[in-house]
């Protein structure tokens, strides 16, 4: 195991763990793709989340930002609610972030995004949302 791929595991457990959404992305494509899980972790998490100069709930608002203009991201969309929640934001902030995208990624993909937000804050048991 290299230093990248430790920072990375240390980020993904301070963000929750490996959440069992992205714990199932990883393992549907271990028998086609078995360094993709690495790769993920070391770059994404182990490189780039971990850097400095950035708390983590600042970085998954970023993140589910450009996942809700991307589009078709549902698991990465439900992965990086979870470690948003965990990372410390509340139910209203995300309900919030997901509603300032609009302008910019239009109405279905906000509707699917808060679909999504919806289906992670009722199984964490953080509905309804206050206003």
């Amino acid at each position: 195991m290299n230093d990248r791929y430790q920072r990375g595991l240390d980020r993904q457990k301070e963000l929750g763990g490996p959440t069992a959404v992205r714990a199932r992305v990883y393992d549907t494509l271990a028998d086609i793709a078995p360094d993709l899980s690495r790769f993920a972790i070391e770059f994404a998490y182990g490189d780039i989340h971990s850097r400095p100069g950035l708390e983590a709930a600042k970085r998954e608002l970023v993140i589910l930002g450009i996942l809700i203009v991307l589009g078709d991201t549902e698991r990465q969309l439900e992965a990086h609610y979870q470690s948003a929640l965990a990372a410390g934001l509340t139910s209203r902030e995300l309900v919030e972030a997901t509603l300032q995208a609009l302008p910019y990624a239009g109405f279905p993909r906000v509707l699917n995004a808060m679909g999504i937000a919806r289906r992670v804050l009722d199984e964490q048991h953080l509905l309804p949302v206050a206003h």
